[in-house]
This record gives C-alpha cells, structure tokens and sequence, in this order.
C-alpha cells in the first residue's frame, strides 16, 4: 500500500507500477467514442507520453494505444495510486505550508470512491466531471503541492500542471482553468475529441475545482428547493403525504432521496444503475429499493395515505415509472403524484448522462459504444415519450420544475412538447427551479457556502455546526427582513436535521445556504475558535459554483435574468478574478458545468481558515466580494430582492458604490418610441 509521503515523491518510474488495468466491482465510466483520425491517435499519445522519459515510451505507448481504443481516452491506469483515496488528517501531509496540505485533502476527497462517481476515471460527480485529465496529472500534483512555499502559486491547465511559479504571500497558492476554449470550438464534438487529445478538460463545477464535498452538497438545495416548491406550487408549508417523484441516484442526484425525508414527503426516485441504488441504500441516503413498479406505486399510496416520509427508490426507468403514473391516473382517477423533477445528467445525454427507456442499462451501455448514433437516436425518443408523459400528470395538477440539468433544454431539442408560447429561448413549458423557486433566495445573496473540517474529526463538525446556528440565531434577533428571516429559519432547521441524518460522506464538511452577511459572520466565528482552540485544525471555505456571484448560466443559475444578458459571462470570470486578489487560497473559472459543456461559464474558490488575524481579514474582504458581485449584477437587470439586498450592503460598507438601475415607469414611451 501507498503512504502519503511515497505519493508526494512524484511519477514513480524507477521501478514502474504494475499495470492492474480498470478494477472490478467500481463503476467504471461509459466508453467514450471521440472518432479520432490515425494522426489525432498519435497525437493523442505523444500528448500522454509527454509526462514520461524515452526510455520507457515505448512500453507505455502500447498500452496507452489499448486504452484509447478501448475507452476513449488515455486516463493512465497503470498509475492508479495503490492507496486508501480519502480525506487524511491535515497534519498527515508532508507539505511545507497548511494551504497545499489543505489542497491535497480536498484532491483526495474528490477522488475517494465513496464520494467520486468513477473513482478510477478521476470522475467525481455528473458523469463526466473530471479531478484530473489522467493519473500522471495527479501524482505531478500532489508533489508540486508537498514542494510548494508561500511564496509560490501552481498553475493548473484543464487537469495539467504547468508547474510552480513564483509569487507572493497574499497570492493565491492556486489556480485554475478548465475548458477555457475558444468559444467557436466548444461543442460536444470538439470536446470529446480535445479531450481524447488530453489538452482540455470538463471539470463540472466542484470537481474540478477540488471542493466537492459528497451528496452533502445538494442535498441543502434540494430540500430548500422541494420547500418553497410546495410553498409556491401546493401553498403547503407541511409537505407530509405529498409525493414528488425524480430521477438520478448517481454523483449530485445521490442527495434527492436524503431531501425527500428531511422535508417531510415521499420522494420516489428512478434509478437505472443498480450499484448507484446499492450505495445510496448502503450509506443510509435511501430507504428502501425495489425493482418492481406494482411494489413502488403500492408502497406510494400506503405512505401517501398514512403520511409517512419516505425516500424509495425504483431500480428501473424513469420513463416506465411516469408512464405507470399515467395508466394509474387514467384507469383509477387518482393523480399519486403532487411533485416532479429529473437530476439525471442529462447536460451529458448521449455519453452515459440519460439511458433510453427502450433498453436495459447494460444494453444501453453496450450500445453506446458500439453504435452511438442510434444511442442518440433512441435518448431523443426516450426524452419525447418522457415529456409526453409528465405533461398528461401535469394537465392534471402536478407541478412540474426543470432542475438545471439540462432536461427541458435536451428534450426541446429532441422535439419534445416543451415550448412555452410567447417566450425567449431560455424559458420553457414549465420553470427552471432558479426562474420560480431559489432566483429570489440567490437574489437575497443566499447560496451554497460550505466548510470541511481539516482535522477529520466529528466533534470540530459539531463545534462548527453550533457556531452557525448561533451566528443565525443572534441575527434574527437584532432583526432582519422578513424574507430574509425565512430563509434563516430554515438554515437553522437544516443545521438541526444535518445533525441527526448522518449527512457526512467523506471529508467532514458542511454545507448552509446563507447569505454575505451570514457567510462572513461564521467565517469569522469559526476563525476565532480555531484560534482559541475550540477547533483542532484549519477550516477550508468553499462554495458550490451554482451561487449567487459564481455562474452565468442562462438554462440554470441566471435563467432569472430577463435584460438580455442572460449569454454573458462577465459575473463569473470578474468573481474568479476578484476572488483571486482578495484572498482566495485557491480560484478555479470552468466551461461547463450543470448544464454541460459550451452552456455556462463559472467559477469557484477555496479558503483556508487558521485562526489567524490576516484569514479574518482575507475572508471578510472575499465572501464579501464573492457575494456582492452577484447581487449588484442581479439589481441591475432589475431583480427586486437583490436591490434591497445591494441598497443594505451599501448602508452597512460606506466603501460599496454600486450603480442602481432606474426603471421605465410609463412603458407606453417604450411602445410609442419603437412605433415611431
């Protein structure tokens, strides 16, 4: 076995890893099919062979080749390190500085295979978002991190590492840069073949930015998300004996099951990919399995009827679960659904994100790499018969949201009944769940803000999770708005519910949507407890990019932006930017994300809180930033919420100046100027 100081040694070549290939009993990620011409083969390897020296090319170039051929892509098996992949204590590391140790961790977590999706593919999540590119990348990593100074910063290139360069103190010690083609080559096709090549990489949102943190991660989200569904949508503060159904158990999905309990329904989630529902299950995430419809919909109307919450999940097609709703609804009357979504990856449709209803997943799976343009014929049939059905429950009363991954957008274009009449081009039949259920609350500056424990031990949790509630306890008692205080009240039944649900999954971390003033507070209580000892060791911040500031997505994270500016990437690359000068331990600004690759443009960050004064200072100087952006872009499309929210940061930091839009009260000028 592997240690943690044999890692940071860098490529080990003298003597060469066995060659063990792809592991059995993982989940191993679907074939690619790049359809590399024989000069862009070669060039794909001597791409690869690049990391190594002549003397051993030749023996690896073969194998390379075999990889290739078979997978799609060189990720380098031989050099899969032989080492429990988990987040270590921060003071295990052999590094000369806590932020690189820090760095390392959140690496390894990303990749720990009860996290990462295809731990062996570098996949963490969404299938397809990659750590790294391959495994030399990895080992190259982790000894520029062991090496690093403060006085250096590494560069990271879409998974490669360019090397260390130097720097200074206030730097960040990273940076990083996923998928940042040129915008006329970033499509599907160009990626898979970039890819293939080794020279770019989809680094999703967290994963390749090393801030991923489980299922956890989400799983706040969702439940804030079926929430205010049920506030909006069903006018029911309690959701007990309401069902929603998804679909998705896999990478971020894995959380729908957790979300349905915490929020008091019955949550119903399809899964076609056995050992996603095996680990859900097996990790507490899920109640309870089946793989036969009459079960599922029995089970349905006894916790329906007797208002139980319950998270079950249908080891089969989504497709045949909302088609057996209908025939339920059109034989019996009863419409047993009040709910509805889907989280599969469906921004990767015809790659292994969505599987055809008209075959078995391991049929789906063979025919993907055998034929992928029936593949992709049949998913476009699969995602018509899909709509078709959710649309017969919708007509119905069943309130239908597009969950940003993609789903309306990839059934619109497989000519599926989606249209809404009269709307621009990112506005469908039913909502983005940005559009009508969380815009506001991003509006209001509340997003995904997250933290892990370096220490690895639960009771730092613990003292974590105790500072956050008493950070949001002491706020609504010196008085807040009303919409705000909603929001804080449900923060503090989410800490409450964190707690007892046993929501860690890997690195102890967690996740709280909060808004700037919030994320500053806990930042700087949890910084003084590190100080005082409260905490044993360093405390990362992070957040998921899908935030308030951090991504310009028009099907998803700004899908609320109705001035035209929806297409523009400007919030995104500034927050990367900003972040990076006010004190950001390491940025990360990606092409791709939820929505897929060439669809959005974010960024991310990480912190490294020590208990030191000058980490007060960064984070009080970043999240304020990290925030602030988002909402001043938002007031200036002409969102309410974030101009009351923007005006209040004004008032509390006399050095904030932002520009206030005035509106068109009479619109009849508007009419008239166009006419004349």
């Amino acid at each position: 076995m592997t240690s943690l100081k044999e890692i940071c040694r860098g490529l080990p070549l003298n003597p060469l890893p066995e060659n063990k290939g792809r592991r059995k009993g993982i989940p191993h990620a679907p074939v690619r099919t790049p359809n590399l011409t024989a000069q862009e083969k070669k060039l794909a390897l001597r791409n690869a062979l690049r990391y190594f020296p002549p003397e051993i090319q030749k023996k690896l170039a073969l194998e390379f080749a075999e990889e290739l051929r078979l997978y799609g892509h060189i990720y380098m098996y031989r050099f899969c390190p032989d080492i429990e992949m988990r987040a270590y204590p921060i003071g295990e590391y052999p590094c000369k500085t806590k932020s690189a140790a820090a760095i390392m961790l959140m690496i390894m977590n990303n990749l720990d295979p009860s996290v990462a999706q295809f731990p062996q593919e570098l996949v963490t999540y969404g299938g397809n978002g990659q750590v790294f590119s391959n495994w030399a990348q990895f080992w190259l990593v982790m000894h520029y991190l062991s090496e690093m100074t403060e006085e250096q910063t590494l560069v990271m290139y879409s998974g490669h590492p360019l090397g260390l360069f130097p720097s200074h103190q206030r730097a960040p010690r990273l940076i990083i840069t996923n998928g940042m083609v040129i915008p006329n080559y970033s499509s599907r096709d160009e990626y898979e073949k970039m890819f293939a090549l080794g020279v770019t990489m989809y680094g999703q949102m967290t994963a390749g930015s090393y801030c991923y943190i489980g299922p956890q991660g989400i799983v706040h989200g969702t439940v804030l998300t079926v929430l205010n569904a049920g506030r909006r949508y069903l006018k029911a503060e309690d959701l007990s004996g309401k069902v929603f159904v998804t679909s998705g158990l896999g990478g971020m999905s894995g959380a729908q099951a957790k979300a349905a309990v915490i929020a008091g329904c019955v949550g119903v989630i399809a899964e076609v990919d056995e050992a996603a529902l095996l680990k859900r299950h097996k990790q507490g995430w899920l109640m309870e399995i089946s793989n036969n419809l009459d079960h599922c919909i029995a089970r349905l109307r006894e916790a329906r009827k007797n208002k139980i919450a319950l998270s079950l999940g249908y080891h089969g097609n989504v497709v045949d679960l909302w088609e057996r709703l209908v025939h339920e609804l059109d034989t019996t009357g009863e419409l047993l659904v009040d709910l509805g979504s889907d989280q599969t990856s469906c921004h990767n449709p015809f790659n292994g994100g969505y599987y055809p209803v008209q075959l078995s997943f391991e049929e789906g799976k063979q025919l993907l790499s055998s034929n992928p343009a029936k593949f992709r014929a049949l998913v476009q049939e699969s995602l018509k018969r899909h709509v078709a059905a959710i649309n017969k429950l919708a007509d119905k009363g069943m309130f239908f949201w597009d969950y940003g991954n993609a789903f309306l957008l990839e059934a619109q274009r497989a000519g599926a009944d989606v249209a809404k009449k009269g709307a621009d081009k990112t506005e469908f039949r039913y909502p983005s769940y940005v559009q009508h259920i969380m815009g506001d609350i991003f509006s209001l500056g509340f997003g995904p803000f997250r933290w892990v424990c370096t220490s690895g031990d639960p009771r730092d949790l613990a003292t974590t999770d105790s500072i956050a509630m008493a950070v949001l306890e002491d706020s609504i008692r010196q008085g807040v708005s009303t919409s705000v205080k909603q929001q804080y009240h449900d923060n503090i039944r989410w800490i409450r519910e964190a707690g007892r649900h046993s929501l860690v999954v890997g690195s102890q971390a967690r996740i709280l949507y909060s808004d700037q003033k919030g994320r500053v507070s806990i930042a700087v209580a949890i910084n003084r407890a590190i100080s005082e000892g409260k905490i044993k060791a360093p405390v990362v911040l992070s957040r998921d990019h899908h935030d308030v500031s951090g991504t310009d997505s028009p099907f998803r994270e700004t899908s609320n932006i109705y001035d035209g500016s929806a297409f523009c990437a400007d919030m995104a690359v500034q927050n990367f930017v900003g972040d990076a000068f006010r004190g950001a331990t390491w940025v990360a600004l990606h092409n791709g994300g939820g929505v897929g690759w060439g669809e959005v443009i974010n960024g991310g960050f990480g912190l490294v809180l020590d208990g030191s004064k000058e980490a007060e200072e960064r984070a009080k100087m970043m999240l304020s930033w990290d925030v602030s952006n988002g909402v001043a872009r938002r007031c200036w499309s002409g969102n309410a919420f974030a101009y009351e929210t923007i005006c209040q940061a004004m008032k509390e930091n006399g050095t904030l100046r932002v520009t206030l839009p005035h509106q068109v009260l009479d619109e009849n000028i508007l009419e008239q100027a166009v006419k004349d």
